[in-house]
């Protein structure tokens, strides 16, 4: 039997609107337990640095950085480190910890939500994994530097995808950045390394009139598939 899912449409606005009503669909998801699913895509305009819930310090030159290329700073409501969301496209699902009547890890429920965006890009023939870093990352600024288990890579190790959860009460919100056109050289500029990310536009050889629409049709279609859902 399918379950009920709500998908939210696109919509391109500031980081603050985006995160404030990621952190609203939350919280009332977790007051209602019999609510449905959500899942939405969108993209931050004007392009942003999103900081994680407790990443409390961040180097001044991001200041200045962020001027120069007319970048907000944000606050996610999740975890993890920074993220530049510039040439990317976002999603975010949010639905109950528990799978199949289980309490299940925080491993386990990212792996079961992050299935969909592994389906969805395998019909693009982009084959994903998951990262191998460790607890080392939180000592790095920056998300795209290191890839771990919550991150999906490309065969070469490149990360793809990076996502950051939050829980509250039964509900979970996992929200990720897809990367499609990164800036190179903001991302070097702001973390002082190169960045092994890739974008969608790299990987993929044929020419997409509009990318963020194909990937949310291919993407949504498999969400429907994966979770089994009935989009209201």
């Amino acid at each position: 039997m399918d379950k009920p899912w709500q998908i939210i449409p696109y919509s391109e606005t500031s980081g603050d609107l985006h995160m404030a009503l990621d952190n609203d669909l939350l919280d009332r998801h977790s007051n209602n337990p019999r609510s449905p699913s959500i899942l939405r895509f969108y993209r931050w305009t004007p392009a942003a640095i999103s900081l994680g819930f407790h990443q409390k310090q961040y180097p001044d030159l991001w200041h200045e950085i962020a001027q120069k290329y007319q970048l907000d700073i944000v606050r996610r409501p999740s975890g993890g480190r920074a993220v530049v969301h510039k040439g990317d496209l976002t999603y975010a699902v949010i639905t109950n910890i528990e799978l199949e009547g289980k309490q299940r890890s925080h491993r386990e429920i990212y792996e079961y939500i992050c299935e969909f965006l592994i389906q969805g890009f395998a019909q693009l023939g982009i084959s994903l994994t998951y990262g191998q870093s460790g607890r080392g990352y939180i000592h790095n600024p920056s998300c795209f530097s290191t890839a771990t288990n919550a991150d999906l890579i490309i065969p070469d190790g490149r990360k793809l995808i990076g996502s950051a959860q939050v829980y509250r009460r039964n509900s979970v919100l996992q929200h990720g950045s897809i990367a499609i056109a990164p800036d190179h050289q903001l991302l070097t500029e702001l973390f002082q390394t190169k960045v092994p990310i890739v974008g969608c536009e790299e990987l993929l050889q044929s020419q997409h009139e509009n990318l963020s629409a194909e990937l949310i049709r291919i993407l949504t279609t498999a969400a429907r598939q994966h979770f089994q859902a009935e989009f209201l």
